[in-house]
């Protein structure tokens, strides 16, 4: 069979579909994608709080959580944001990146890059069956059928690129359904968990910091044993702690062990040597809380000092070297009790899905079914916060379209 002949069927109309789409149709295949939401990219629109953060400049395998960094390399390849956004410019896509990567459309808004992708998907000629969820995935010779409708007639193609997300966001289509059929056909799946959201914690000690956002530093224990630290942007909850770095931390809250987990947080993270030299020379009349606001949120100061058994009013040269020691030590070791994470719904991302080690990572085939394609958020790959998932889901996709569409492969009968 020809090239121009393939029928590719593409389940999943977020980024990794969308791309896959795109790709194999730019190269000569007739392309059907099937997604259970009325319009594609869906959940596009609520990334990067509605700004779509697409990609991160300079980002590497080695800064995703995955059980195949080798495999991951391959997928991204040399420099995969240059050639991400270069691509995106071909569909229309103007990009811009802030001082520390973050890469967002030029236009600031998720909407219009979901426009522009529709626009895309639709001058390829790419048949859209939306409205439509594949609920099975059953082989059939050497094609793969899928069962939409009557499952005594599957829709029947050479290739199918499997690319319907993990379990976040279950309201915008991302289930997870499909995962008992990858396991039923061999593949092993890992258990799924909420990531990149925020950390449910007992915040009866610092209540009074509700809606306080600063940067700071985490670092999440369980017993002793230290999972992860992260130094980012932080915000006081009335259940816990979110932003960036509490949500880089969050998959690890899963981790099975016995020992109960505790959050740190170290305030001064970035300010503690600023904070010490003022200290140091300020004024011994001066009110230690305006020393404090000098670094902190001005909620904090009243925190700390309650914290640190001091009064409200206090001066410098009504404490000591040992009282601000201690108040320095509050500041920089704030300990929670860690109950868990939000839900599902609120995740930006799920952990676990297929192993990297199960497809192969030049064409996205998959090692346990023929002609079968894996992209974006099923596979087992977790970046932080900052574009890196999205970059991963677009340049997988697209790789599973290009792998789907080689005529010299068929999934496991090409795989090692």
């Amino acid at each position: 069979m020809s090239e121009h002949s393939l029928r590719v069927a593409v389940i999943g109309g977020g980024p990794a579909g969308i791309m896959a789409a795109l790709e194999a149709a730019r190269r000569g295949a007739r392309v059907s994608l099937y997604d259970s939401n009325a319009s594609v990219g869906r959940k596009l629109l609520v990334t990067g709080n509605g700004r779509c953060n697409i990609s991160h400049v300079g980002a590497t395998a080695g800064d995703y959580v995955c059980d195949d960094v080798a495999a991951l390399e391959t997928i991204l390849g040399p420099d995969p944001h240059q050639r991400l956004v270069t691509r995106l410019r071909k569909l229309a896509i103007l990009t811009w990146a802030t001082d520390d990567g973050w890469c967002y459309p030029v236009s600031q808004t998720a909407a219009t890059v979901v426009a522009a992708l529709d626009a895309a998907l639709r001058l390829a000629k790419v048949d859209l069956r939306l409205s439509t969820q594949v609920r099975d995935i059953v082989p059939r010779g050497r094609a793969l059928g899928l069962i939409v409708g009557d499952p005594e007639h599957p829709k029947e193609f050479e290739r199918v690129v499997l690319a319907s997300g993990g379990r976040a966001h279950p309201a915008l289509g991302s289930t997870g359904h499909l995962y008992a059929t990858l396991a039923r056909l061999g593949h092993k799946v890992l258990p799924q968990h909420p990531a990149l959201v925020a950390i449910d914690a007992d915040m009866r000690s610092v209540n009074k910091l509700q809606g306080v956002r600063l940067d700071a530093g985490l670092s999440l224990y369980a017993g002793r044993r230290l999972l992860g630290r992260q130094v980012g942007n932080a915000l006081f909850t009335a259940t816990g702690i979110s932003g960036p770095a509490a949500m880089n931390l969050s998959h690890l809250v899963h981790d099975k062990s016995a020992d109960p987990l505790v959050l740190e947080i170290d305030l001064l993270a970035l300010h503690w040597e600023a904070l010490e030299q003022l200290y140091r020379s300020a004024r011994q009349d001066w009110p230690v809380a305006v020393l404090l606001g000098a670094v902190l949120p001005q909620k904090i100061a009243p925190v700390l000092l309650r914290m640190a058994k001091l009064p409200g009013d206090v001066t410098l040269n009504g404490l000591n070297k040992g009282a601000w020691e201690a108040l320095i030590s509050c500041a920089r070791s704030i300990r929670l009790k860690v109950r868990g994470t939000r839900d599902f719904s609120f995740a930006q991302l799920s952990t676990g899905g297929v192993p990297l080690a199960e497809i192969d990572p030049a064409s996205m085939a998959s090692r346990r079914v023929p002609g079968l394609y894996l992209a974006g958020e099923v596979l087992n790959v977790i970046g932080p916060c900052g574009g890196y998932n999205l970059l991963f889901a677009l340049t997988s996709g697209e790789a599973a379209g290009r792998g789907a569409t080689d005529p010299g492969a068929h999934g496991a009968d090409a795989a090692t």
